[in-house]
């Protein structure tokens, strides 16, 4: 319904690559350029600009269109939940789980966006770290899973949520630790402290430290703790760096008690991920996975 030469341009924009936007409509690259020359010759305007090497950029008119496309879009998805969910009367409970990071920082303003629109539901949730909400999960203790972490159960059905970078921080009273970049040979130095065995934040690091031939036997552990509150506590009164999800400092950042370190060649990105059982999801709980869906667009 939505006009999909929109989309198409809303989606070369927002990746500024005619292949990759391809490969995420599973359609052709001729189809994405046939669809962009349409939109180019029905507004009389050049919306992106080529250069060498197949890289492209905005122009005026592209960044303009691009503002009223996030719009439209925006207004498409709160129609598509409307008109297939309905404003109608919802009543029961749901029980979900998540792990600290999204629990903490993620979720909350998820969930009350949906309160708000369905009042007579009740949801229930568990916080813990990955191991222990994909046990619950398999335990049905809980309907669906919110999670972090990159190993899979074959048990269950994943997809993923958003996406999230951690990245190493400092106290701003760290004297010893001016530097605005640090190699990962240098990161050996200084004291670390990280999140606990069994933490999806833990093992995501471990596996992008691996990749790159750093072990973490071969850091200065100063502690492992059960969660990101507990390790920004630590680090008002202690010289240490730590690994910490980029969604739980907005606020240190902004009032500059914890500061970035960039890692020379290095960077974390990992997915944060809804599970489930496997098997179609029905009810509420698939009421709630459809908000899900339409807050992750729009965040």
């Amino acid at each position: 319904m939505f006009d999909f030469r929109l989309k198409v341009f809303h989606t070369v924009a927002k990746r500024l690559n005619f292949t990759k936007a391809a490969a995420e409509l599973f359609i052709s690259q001729p189809a994405v350029t046939k669809h962009i020359k349409e939109l180019e010759e029905h507004y009389q305007v050049t919306l992106f600009e080529r250069s060498g090497n197949s890289r492209i950029s905005l122009t005026r008119s592209g960044v303009l269109l691009l503002t009223y496309a996030d719009r439209l879009l925006g207004i498409y998805r709160e129609l598509e939940f409307d008109m297939n969910l309905g404003r109608e009367q919802q009543s029961g409970a749901v029980n979900i789980g998540a792990s600290t990071t999204l629990s903490q920082y993620i979720l909350p303003s998820l969930l009350a966006d949906f309160h708000q629109r369905f009042e007579g539901i009740c949801i229930s949730m568990v916080s813990g770290n990955t191991e222990d909400i994909e046990q619950a999960l398999l335990d049905r203790e809980i309907e669906i899973a919110f999670i972090e972490g990159i190993s899979r159960n074959p048990q269950l059905q994943y997809t993923q949520f958003l996406e999230d970078e951690i990245v190493l921080v400092c106290p701003s009273h760290f004297t010893r630790f001016r530097e605005e970049s640090i190699s990962l040979e240098q990161l050996k130095n200084y004291p670390l402290i990280l999140r606990e065995p069994g933490s999806g934040t833990l093992e995501v690091i471990s596996h992008h430290l691996k990749d790159n031939g750093v072990r973490l036997n071969e850091l200065q552990i100063e502690m492992h703790l059960g969660s990101t509150e507990g390790i920004k506590s630590y680090l008002n009164k202690r010289d240490c760096l730590a690994f910490i999800s980029i969604h739980a400092i907005v606020k240190e950042l902004r009032e500059r008690s914890l500061r970035i370190i960039d890692i020379e060649g290095f960077d974390i990105t990992r997915p944060l991920q809804l599970a489930h059982l496997h098997g179609q999801v029905s009810g509420l709980p698939a009421l709630l996975i459809k908000m899900a869906e339409k807050y992750r667009h729009d965040i």
